[in-house]
């Protein structure tokens, strides 16, 4: 991206995100999902990291939060109350971790982890062991005092009753309680997170169903509201827990300690803290994984593990840059959603004849996956979104094959963007084909073409010479079955009975026999052949050898971006959106998946030294062993390049009878040799 592109993009983003920051942090609602505002945000500080010089104080990178609201008492804080630095992969994690490493060698010795809870921050001070006072976050520098609301939370201790300063306490370990002695618990600071559990907040929601009143939008809201109301009966009436994260003061040697120490005061930590070796990457991202999988389970919401330096007098001497330590972290769980820009919409054809489009997106993840396109289902919905070319969209995954997209950030349009005209897109995309919008219905469909006529010419296909060679599976047995109502859709060929179809008219025993046979041995399929029997437009057998070639898997080519469709030879604009059309088509990939299940998926396309490789061939003529296709599939699968041209790179033409003259002379011309068919036979041998 241009300086000048960025510097506009950057304002955009700094606009929209001050914006989600007042509503989530001040007035305690929400206008987009936090997954998806933490995807513009980290968008941000990627381009402000590109380019330093555009980056202001008043950038949501530099500060914390939002302001305290004025119905409550400002109160400083003695200590910052910061946020990190968020997280997306592993490599970023890494990177953090060398850093650090560079910047104190050899002192960094355990990392400490915790999960990352969804709440409002809050900080208690205690002088003497009495609760004094409790503070929101505000806006790190300066919060509200809320001590009223907080008295009222259970779990909360109003007042401590340990003395780490006598021999007798009985702590977990002898050598642990003596280090504290040294330690002055006059004053005490600790910061963690107001939280709703789960199964309160579903409780909550079954009484304001019961009375008919609106349901609350999520626990985090609720939260902050609860403890953000003058009258303290009412934080009193709700649920709400407090979840210690940190102690701040006494400043004790390590993260680790503090929290035993937390624990004994009489706080409830997460109890998901964890301890790990610098030496012990490996384990941590293991970790981090096995939390991922079942964080749901937990009582509270949570987004993401954070991972600190655990010597403290590290952490504190790393400092901090920005408004962010640099001695940790918080990794963000993959989010459902995310925030991405719309570069294309295509339109695919699938079956039944239907057009779908599709939004080609710039590659995000979600849910884990990389995500490059979204559904948009009909032209209705197009227009219901208001979705152009160049949008950024918030995008999420709910169990779909590819994601939908939610809503667009119209802030963030670009001038000059257009209304998408899905007729002309049609027209454009698909000058042979008329398309038409049956009355009553949202989608258009081909004209003329009912979806078991499209259904049949794809199987004939997929079954044909130059794609899976399935024998006995030609144009009449392929409309028996289909009409038989056996087959409807390829899939379902790998699920024939041989008894059932022995009992249609066409068949007997020993050709339906025959016939699942086929079917059967049609599973090993090279990739260039399961590519080619795809039926994708514009991909014929070439095409397909060359992206098996490129790509090596098929679920490699599914992933394709348009640039890497793009840099392999003989490819243009046309055939990559037809092919980007197909695999971001739902049914399409519903039909793959169940083609993987049902063991018909071809396998990863091996690098290995194909006696034709390098070499190229034509076939001109009739053959008397098989027929034109099948021979090109052949040459291709020994690794040689198949053309219709001569040029003066052709290997040798392989000539049957009645050969096209004009092909004979160049050839002759340029002195290329010719293979008859007995020497073509020797050759695939």
């Amino acid at each position: 991206m241009k300086r000048s592109e960025a510097a506009e993009r950057i304002l955009k983003l700094r606009k929209i995100i001050d914006e989600y920051r007042y509503h989530y942090h001040v007035l305690d609602e929400s206008i987009m999902s936090e997954a998806a505002a933490d995807s513009l945000k980290h968008e941000l500080s990627l381009l402000e990291e590109e380019y330093p010089d555009l980056i202001t104080p008043d950038s949501p990178t530099q500060r914390v939060a939002g302001k305290p609201l004025d119905k409550f008492m400002k109160v400083a804080h003695e200590k910052r109350m910061i946020s990190l630095m968020d997280v997306f992969s592993e490599e970023e994690v890494s990177d953090w971790m060398v850093r650090n490493e560079k910047l104190a060698p050899g002192e960094i010795q355990e990392f400490f982890t915790d999960i990352k809870m969804d709440g409002l921050a809050c900080a208690l001070n205690y002088r003497d062991g009495v609760l004094t006072q409790a503070l929101t976050r505000g806006d790190g520098l300066v919060g509200e005092d809320v001590t009223l609301n907080v008295r009222t939370i259970q779990n909360v201790p109003l007042s401590l009753e340990y003395d780490f300063s006598s021999p007798e306490y009985d702590g977990e370990s002898s050598e642990y309680d003596s280090g504290l002695a040294e330690y002055d618990f006059s004053e005490v600071e600790v910061r963690g997170e107001i939280v709703i559990f789960k199964e309160d907040f579903e409780k909550l929601q079954e009484i304001q169903r019961g009375k008919g009143e609106p349901e609350f939008a999520n626990p985090r809201n609720l939260a902050a509201g609860s403890i953000r109301q003058l009258d303290p009966k009412i934080a009193a009436s709700r649920p709400l827990k407090f979840i210690a994260y940190d102690l701040v003061k006494p400043n004790l040697s390590t993260h680790a300690e503090a929290y035993r120490v937390l624990r004994k005061l009489g706080f409830r930590t997460s109890n998901e803290d964890r301890v790990f070796a610098a030496n012990e990457k490996s384990e941590l991202f293991n970790y981090i994984e096995k939390l991922d999988e079942y964080r749901k389970g937990l009582p509270f919401n949570t987004d993401g593990m954070v991972i600190k330096i655990n010597n403290r007098e590290v952490y504190d001497r790393l400092g901090i840059v920005g408004k962010t330590p640099r001695g940790a972290v918080a990794f963000k769980f993959p989010a459902e959603e995310a925030t991405t820009v719309v570069r294309d919409i295509v339109i695919s054809v699938g079956r039944t004849g239907a057009a779908t489009p599709v939004a080609i997106l710039d590659p995000v993840v979600v849910a884990g996956s990389k995500v490059q396109h979204a559904s948009l289902h009909n032209a209705d919905e197009i227009a219901r979104l208001n979705v152009r070319i160049g949008d950024t969209v918030i995008i999420y995954k709910a169990g779909d094959i590819i994601p939908q997209i939610k809503e667009v950030i119209l802030t963030l349009r670009p001038e000059g963007a257009k209304e998408f005209d899905f007729e002309a897109a049609l027209r454009l995309q698909y000058p042979e084909l008329r398309f038409a919008r049956p009355e009553g219905e949202v989608v258009y469909r081909v004209s003329g073409e009912s979806s078991d006529l499209v259904l049949k010419r794809a199987i004939e296909y997929y079954a044909s010479k130059s794609a899976l060679d399935i024998e006995g599976l030609g144009e009449k047995n392929v409309v028996a079955l289909v009409d038989a109502g056996f087959v409807k859709s390829i899939a379902d060929l790998y699920r024939l009975d041989e008894r059932r179809v022995a009992g249609l008219e066409r068949f007997g025993e020993l050709s339906a026999k025959n016939l699942i046979s086929a079917i059967e041995k049609s599973k090993g399929a090279s990739l260039p052949r399961f590519i080619t029997a795809l039926g994708i437009r514009h991909v014929g057998a070439q095409t397909a050898f060359a992206l098996a070639k490129k790509f090596k898997s098929l679920d490699g080519l599914i992933l394709a971006t348009e640039d890497e469709l793009l840099g392999v030879a003989d490819i243009g604009e046309v055939v990559a959106k037809s092919i980007l059309a197909y695999f971001s088509d739902e049914e399409n990939l519903k039909l793959l998946a169940e083609l993987k299940e049902l063991g018909a998926y071809p396998k990863d396309d091996e690098e290995k030294d194909l006696p034709l490789a390098g070499k190229s061939y034509i076939v001109t003529g009739t053959l008397a062993s098989m027929g034109r296709e099948e021979a090109e599939a052949k040459l291709r699968e020994l690794g040689a390049t198949v053309t219709s041209s001569v040029t003066k790179n052709t290997t040798a033409l392989v000539v049957g009878e009645k050969p096209g003259k004009s092909k004979l002379e160049k050839a002759e011309k340029l002195g290329i040799p010719r293979i008859d068919e007995e020497k073509f036979r020797k050759l695939l041998i």
